[in-house]
């Protein structure tokens, strides 16, 4: 009866069961993440090496920026596979009945796994803010810049549209804040009622009083005539601000926890919507905290008689219910940056929906 009153089982059985499940899980990571960039790396690679001078070095660098958001995004399957072939196996072995003939219930057998998980979720957080989110962001201005050159800076931004009335505006790159803002190679795309009329192209841009010079090359081409033009005026966007460029390409997965929430904080000053940052905002906790919850959805395979037969079909349904937490995960996410659900709604009712579902299945297939 002192077994029930305790949250761990003995320290023997616990770190024997914490260890199983993390060289497991550990093992699982290494081969998705190793089997998901060979594959990740046959479709890329062309668009890589089709930028002249681009080699070896090049395909290294995107594996070294690749690699970061594969593990983050199947770290939480690795643990539920790593969970279930754990649970399985000692309930094949017929370890989980010696246990629970020690008077050991079913959350104290779970209590391990989920101890290593939580530890899984510190690391899994710090990962992000720290790695993944660097690396995110410049993959991803790699990828604008086709693979080629891009430009760096403590605040550089790539790949901004803006807004001007009717006019559509394209900045490769933009750095700086404020009146010291400069743009490099900009993309101007004046149009009249939605119909295309001209576009403007130069190699920058600088704050000149209260808009905008271009700076460099400038080439000017009517799209009505079909030919070249001279441009009449090297000015352009009297009623853009600086931080039209500058808040016009925030994204969640670019940003760390605290960066992003003071950029939302920056939005909401300038009276722009904000409802899906706040999702992925809220979603850089539940996300990793949804590691926790992997061991409660894959106890349905440690309960039960493995000699009934229904092993397979036990580890199966607790498979499912993981799949299904990620479907419900990325729907609610999808129904936050559409404005649908609240942010803090869209993060955090698939993993407590879950974690309820997992408690109930726990208890009712529990034999």
């Amino acid at each position: 009866m002192a077994a029930r009153t305790q949250f761990f089982p003995s320290r023997t059985i616990g770190w024997y069961m914490a260890r199983l499940f993390l060289v497991r899980a550990i093992a699982v990571l290494a081969g998705l993440a190793l089997i998901l960039q060979t594959l990740d790396m046959l479709g890329e690679s062309g668009r890589v090496l089709a930028y002249p001078g681009n080699g070896d070095a090049e395909l290294w660098r995107y594996v070294g920026l690749r690699l970061p958001q594969i593990i983050n995004r199947f770290l939480p399957f690795s643990v539920l596979l790593g969970a279930l072939i754990t649970l399985a196996t000692l309930n094949q072995n017929s370890e989980v009945i010696a246990i629970k003939g020690a008077g050991i219930s079913a959350h104290q057998i779970l209590a391990p796994l989920v101890l290593a998980s939580l530890g899984i979720s510190v690391v899994a957080f710090t990962f992000n803010e720290r790695v993944v989110v660097r690396a995110t962001a410049a993959l991803n201005a790699w990828e604008s810049a086709d693979y080629g050159p891009v430009e760096k800076g403590n605040e550089a931004l790539n790949n901004v549209w803006v807004r001007d009335g009717d006019d559509i505006l394209h900045a490769r790159s933009v750095i700086g804040r404020g009146e010291r803002m400069r743009i490099g190679v900009i993309e101007i795309f004046e149009r009249n009622g939605g119909e295309l009329i001209s576009t403007t192209r130069a190699d920058g841009a600088v704050r000149d009083g209260q808009g905008w010079k271009l700076t460099g090359h400038i080439r000017h081409f009517n799209v009505t005539r079909g030919v070249p033009a001279e441009r009449p005026s090297a000015h352009f966007g009297e009623n853009i601000r600086p931080d039209q460029f500058s808040l016009s390409n925030i994204k969640a997965e670019e940003r760390a926890f605290l960066p992003l929430l003071d950029a939302i904080h920056d939005l909401e000053r300038a009276g722009r919507p904000t409802s899906a940052l706040r999702a992925g905002l809220w979603h850089k906790i539940s996300a990793p905290l949804s590691v926790a919850l992997m061991p409660f959805l894959a106890g349905v395979a440690a309960f039960g008689l493995a000699r009934s037969g229904k092993l397979f079909i036990r580890a199966v349904i607790g498979m499912g219910l993981g799949f299904a937490y990620f479907v419900a995960d990325n729907f609610a996410l999808a129904m936050g940056n559409l404005g649908a659900y609240p942010g803090w709604l869209a993060a955090w009712s698939p993993l407590l929906l879950f974690l309820m579902i997992g408690q109930l299945v726990l208890v009712m297939t529990e034999e």
